[in-house]
């Protein structure tokens, strides 16, 4: 779906800057890139910051305006950081990004423009006046202009994310360990009562629970435990520390014995 997204950048002054737009389009899985009369294009910069987006960068499409550059587009969004006379409709990134799926999912083979004006001025009024909508990444008053690179993945993370969840596909990557298997295997009720009984003998050896006067203190510790729902690596690791414990108190009281 978001093949039919492409990102327009209108006569950009840095290569790096295309570079850097070009490998946070490909980190987010668009393809189409635009450029309109850029003022250094093909240059080692772009590759470099491009950091293995070359083939975004080698499928870049070259145009003379921005009428070229968007002449095919049912939906173009506008960048700006900037108040403008007219008042324009203005959307935050998200929702721009709930824009672009609606017209994707309503228009069959729509195509769809985002566009991102010069790094020192970004784009002309002429220019955001080609735009259905504007764009405003809401940064901090004081500080609000964004790097040309950094702008472009605000954009289209946000593009990503709001299709993924569309999709109903994870947003989220789980690290799993090596020893994963084994980790998942929960303790079972057997496991568990072992445990317990291990804990209640330690507590009581190194003297912070006395049975005569339970104070609730192993329901309540049940409890603690049973909310966390231990696997097997975790169970092992308690019994390792509670065994431990019991060496250490053990060779405590033969040092006092021998004195």
């Amino acid at each position: 779906m978001l093949n039919n997204v492409r990102v327009v950048l209108v006569n950009t002054s840095h290569p790096g800057n295309i570079g850097g737009a070009a490998r946070a389009m490909k980190n987010m899985g668009l393809t189409q890139l635009v450029l309109v009369d850029p003022e250094r294009f093909p240059d080692p910069d772009a590759v470099s910051r491009a950091s293995g987006a070359d083939d975004v960068l080698a499928n870049a499409r070259i145009v003379a305006t921005l009428e070229e550059a968007i002449a095919d587009c049912s939906l173009v969004l506008g960048t700006s950081a900037r108040d403008r006379r007219i008042p324009w409709p203005v959307l935050d990134p998200r929702e721009s990004a709930d824009k672009v799926l609606d017209q994707l999912e309503q228009v069959a083979d729509a195509q769809i423009a985002l566009v991102f004006g010069r790094e020192d001025s970004g784009l002309t009024t002429d220019e955001l006046q080609r735009c259905q909508y504007h764009v405003h990444i809401p940064s901090m008053p004081d500080f609000s202009s964004l790097n040309l690179a950094a702008a472009v993945q605000v954009l289209v993370y946000e593009l990503r994310m709001q299709s993924l969840q569309r999709e109903g596909a994870p947003t989220k990557m789980h690290k799993v360990e090596t020893t994963a298997v084994f980790n998942e295997i929960p303790a079972t009720a057997g496991e568990l009562e072992q445990f317990y009984q291990h804990l209640e003998q330690v507590l009581v050896e190194i003297g912070f629970h006395d049975p005569q006067k339970p104070r609730q203190l192993m329901p309540r510790l049940r409890r603690l435990y049973g909310r966390v729902h231990l696997n097997r690596m975790e169970m092992n690791i308690l019994r390792g520390i509670l065994t431990e414990t019991q060496k250490a108190v053990g060779v405590k009281a033969a040092g006092e014995r021998r004195s």
